[in-house]
Formats: structure tokens, C-alpha cells, sequence
């Protein structure tokens, strides 16, 4: 029998399911930094970083509600499957695109809404077939390890994509992707498939707004989802790295990997910590406090002129923001009803894309508005003022505890 804390792994496909996740949270990174790398030294302007932020998010506000109505009607193994192939024909197009010297940047931005829409259908299927690959007692060991692969594929990503455009040229991150995104769609293609049960009526606009009614009207789902919404869309600061990496703190394209590789380490140990120990207690609670703590981190890391210091910081916020994000990821889905599940995470990935995607048009906005540390230090302000209000207007929060 395996060990508790790996009891989830014990599962053939979840562990097919983890490499091919962790394959395409890479590339995500490695994108991030070396489009933001060469955005930047092409443009010099805070607003066109928050552009990128901008076309990945979208495709989210503009599909999610279908995609998730899709997962809870088709084969969400095949729906991933799909996902991941176009995925990979659109890093071959990337790699195109690269050849010519990113020029003109509009289809930069237009490969990245069409790879964008692809991670949309991803997405809700991705969440909603977990439950069905892991038996109901080892879903929170799988939800943690979900997690931590998540922060893991953090780290390795941005510093292997540091690490190769310093030594090696832009060029080899945008291969590297495509090599990745074309593994994670065998090890999908690898997986049998899940059949659920599908609801019974057909596509209308009830249905597709089911889920954000379910959201609506349930007062702790509402309240841990616009949570992570607010507070990490004002608190989030990962837009504005390559600044702080050629301009703050002068460490180039090498310390900008490691720069957004800190709050996944952070994050990641945590992540393992959780899948190692019992269900946190005063889940709600402790949402709200890491959610803080997330928010002191990230003032002091824009006031900070350290590189060390400010890879702390990062670290730390990585830290406390995993927390709540096991716990939004155990209560979402155990709250939420089987045939409810992908159009319900449809609708948290909207929310979760409004607070990291749109998060960094937001930061690049403000940046260009008042200047980069300013909008940093305001965003981590304006996260405390969000779990202060949250604290207040939804009491049921702070007092759950899941069974």
C-alpha cells in the first residue's frame, strides 16, 4: 500500500494526468518570461506587459461559460485531449513567429487569444474530471498534489527559461515549448476515459448560467471565490517582473526567472506540507488570514531594493497564497454538486483569469499610470482593505468548516 501522503499517486491516471499538467504549467512559464523579456526590451512600457495579461484573459470572459457547459456534457478526458493538441499547434506557430523576430506584435498577442481559448476548454474539464479519476476519501490528498505540481511546474519553468535566454537566445524557450506541449498531449491521449452523468437538458442560456447561479446563491462558495478575484487582481505584481528585473533591480533576463520562480518554491513546499498533513481546521478563517499575508508581501516586496530580500517576499506570498488555494480548490469542488462541476469550474476559471490575467493588465495600467512601485505597494494595500471588507460581508466565511 503507498504512504498516506502519496495514496493519490497510487492512481495510473492522475499520474499521467499530473505529467501532462505539469508539462503545460512549464510552458506557461517559460512563456511568461520570455515573451515579458522581449515584450519589454522591445517596447520599454509597463502597458504592452499588461497587454499579455489582457489577451490571456479574454478568451475566458468570452468562452468559459460555454466551456464549462461543454464539460459537463462530453467526454472531459476527450475535451483535454483536444485542448492540448491545439495547444501544441499553436507553440509551432510561436516558434514561426519567433523566427521573424516576434514582428508584428499584434500576432504575438493574437497567438496568445487563440492558445488562451484552447486553456479555456482545458480548464473546466481539467478540474471536473479529478474527481472522477480518485476515489472520494483521497481527493484532498489528490486536490494538494494538484496544487503542488501546479507550483512545481512554477519553479522549473521560469528558471529554466531564465536560464536559456541568457545562455542560449529567446529561440530555445519557444522549442522547449512546443517539445512540452506536444508530451502533455500523448500522456492526455494515454488516459481512458470518465463517463458522468450529463445533464439532461440542452444548451441555453439557463444553463450555461447555471453555475454562476449556483455561485450566487451559495453565501461560502460566493465568498471564496471573490475573494481570490479581488484581492489577488489588486495584490498581483507578476506582470511588472521584467521591470523590476532590468530597471529595480538590475539582474537581467537570469534574476527574472528566479524572480518568478520565489513564490512558486514557497508555494510548493507548502503544497507538499498540506498534501502530507489532515484537512486544515477553521478552513475560512485561515483563508482569510494567509489571503492577508499575501498582501504585506507584496508591500514589501515593491518597496523592496534587494534582490535577496525581494526574493523573500516573493517566496512568502507564494507561501500563504497556497494555502487558500487548497482550500478553494477542496471547498469548490466538494461543494458543488457532480453534474454541476464544469460549469461551475467555468466559473471560478473566470474568476481566477480575472485575478492573474486581467490582474496584470490591471498592474501594467497602474504601472504606466503612477509608476511601477506605487501600483505594487497600492495593489498589496488594496488586498488588505479586500480581506478586511470579506471579514465583514460574508461572516458565514470565516466560521466554515468542511465535514
Amino acid at each position: 500500500m503507498p504512504q498516506k501522503g502519496f495514496i493519490s499517486l497510487h492512481y495510473r491516471d492522475f499520474c499521467l494526468f499530473l505529467l501532462a499538467r505539469f508539462f503545460v504549467l512549464c510552458t506557461l512559464q517559460m512563456l511568461a518570461v520570455g515573451l515579458g523579456q522581449k515584450v519589454y526590451e522591445m517596447t520599454h512600457s509597463a502597458l504592452h506587459l499588461g497587454y499579455i495579461g489582457l489577451a490571456l484573459f479574454l478568451p475566458k470572459l468570452v468562452f468559459a461559460l460555454i466551456a464549462g457547459h461543454a464539460a459537463d456534457r462530453f467526454d472531459r478526458t476527450r475535451i483535454v485531449f483536444i485542448s492540448r493538441g491545439v495547444q501544441a499547434l499553436i507553440a509551432a506557430g510561436l516558434v514561426v513567429l519567433a523566427h521573424g523576430g516576434f514582428q508584428p506584435l499584434w500576432l504575438v498577442y493574437a497567438l496568445l487569444l487563440l492558445m488562451a481559448t484552447a486553456h479555456t476548454f482545458d480548464g473546466p474539464a481539467s478540474q471536473a474530471v479529478v474527481p472522477q479519476i480518485v476515489s472520494k476519501e483521497h481527493f484532498n490528498n489528490a486536490v494538494s498534489w494538484n496544487a503542488a505540481v501546479f507550483q512545481f511546474a512554477f519553479i522549473s519553468g521560469p528558471a529554466m527559461a531564465g536560464w536559456m535566454y541568457a545562455v542560449y537566445g529567446p529561440m530555445s524557450i519557444f522549442y522547449g515549448v512546443f517539445v512540452l506541449r506536444f508530451l502533455s498531449f500523448i500522456f492526455i491521449g494515454l488516459m481512458k476515459r470518465y463517463p458522468h452523468e450529463k445533464p439532461q437538458h440542452e444548451l441555453t442560456w439557463k444553463s450555461l448560467m447555471a453555475g454562476v447561479h449556483y455561485i450566487f446563491n451559495h453565501q461560502v462558495l460566493l465568498g471564496i471565490i471573490s475573494l481570490d478575484l479581488f484581492a489577488v487582481l489588486l495584490g498581483g505584481a507578476v506582470a511588472l517582473m521584467p521591470i523590476f528585473a532590468n530597471d529595480i533591480l538590475h539582474v537581467g533576463p537570469t534574476g527574472l526567472g528566479f524572480l518568478r520562480t520565489a513564490p512558486s518554491l514557497g508555494a510548493a513546499l507548502v503544497g507538499i506540507a498540506l498534501a502530507h498533513l489532515p484537512p486544515i481546521k477553521q478552513a475560512g478563517k485561515t483563508m482569510l488570514f494567509c489571503v492577508a499575508l499575501f498582501g504585506v508581501f507584496t508591500i514589501l516586496f515593491g518597496l523592496s531594493r534587494s534582490f535577496y530580500f525581494s526574493l523573500f517576499c516573493l517566496f512568502a506570498l507564494g507561501a500563504f497564497d497556497m494555502v487558500s488555494v487548497v482550500i478553494r480548490g477542496v471547498l469548490v469542488q466538494i461543494l458543488t454538486p457532480p453534474q454541476m462541476r464544469g460549469r461551475v469550474s467555468a466559473v471560478n476559471l473566470v474568476f481566477i483569469g480575472a485575478s492573474n490575467e486581467l490582474g496584470e493588465f490591471e498592474s501594467g495600467l497602474t504601472a504606466s499610470w503612477f509608476g511601477t512601485v506605487p501600483a505594487v505597494v497600492l495593489g498589496g494595500m488594496g488586498t488588505l482593505f479586500i480581506v478586511l471588507t470579506w471579514f465583514w460581508k460574508f461572516p458565514q466565511l470565516k466560521k466554515f468548516q468542511p465535514d
